[in-house]
């Protein structure tokens, strides 16, 4: 199935309405106000993806879950150490949580993984509004790693039949810091190839 700028558009206003979902989410469990966008929705290839995260090598937050129902895929939320460490350090009011640290602080860590439960489900029931479909994400688990090695695992399930993932690009910041520390993640969904057109059918657009 070949996507179009139209596909792109559509699935960057579903981003879009899942941002604003999850930064109510987020504003409530933070107690401030945070403000989250989609600049910029794109189709890449395996070799841009992992340009996009630094390379295979770089070492970075990842949150993955697999999407089963109507459709089904894998999906990634990735965030380069320093940004989430930033992010995290606010949201457990810890100046010395570290990522780096050995062992990570159990507070960082589960607060990391709310961080991906808020994120994948608004997004995810955004695309289930528009859709109609239903769709269920499995519990997100959390790996700090090489990017190439936390990706590995949804690339050797979509590579032999696809070689493109949808890259939202997803931008938060906080109202009182302003865009000076906008903390930009990656959102990496690969959905199973007929599971695309599963998706554009059902948004009437084939």
């Amino acid at each position: 199935m070949k996507i179009t700028s139209l596909h792109l558009d559509i699935l960057k206003e579903i981003g879009n309405i899942g941002a604003a979902h999850a930064a109510t989410s987020l504003s409530n469990l933070l107690g401030r106000k945070i403000d989250m966008r989609v600049p910029n929705v794109n189709m890449v290839s395996f070799t841009e993806m992992m340009e996009l995260a630094g390379g295979s090598e770089t070492v970075v937050v990842g949150i993955y879950l697999r999407i089963e129902g109507d459709v089904e895929g894998s999906m990634f939320f990735i965030l380069p150490i320093g940004q989430a460490n930033r992010f995290i350090k606010r949201l457990i009011h810890d100046e010395t949580f570290d990522f780096s640290n050995n062992p990570v602080s159990e507070l960082g860590l589960s607060a990391t993984q709310e961080l991906g439960n808020i994120l994948s489900g608004s997004y995810l029931s955004a695309l289930s509004d528009f859709t109609r479909l239903k769709l269920y994400p499995t519990v997100p688990g959390l790996a700090v790693d090489m990017f190439g090695a936390i990706i590995s695992s949804g690339l050797v399930e979509i590579s032999q039949v696809s070689d493109h993932v949808i890259v939202i690009n997803t931008s938060i910041f906080e109202d009182d810091y302003g865009d000076s520390e906008e903390v930009q993640g990656h959102f990496f969904l690969l959905p199973d190839p007929e599971s695309f057109e599963t998706i554009f059918k059902a948004l009437g657009v084939v």
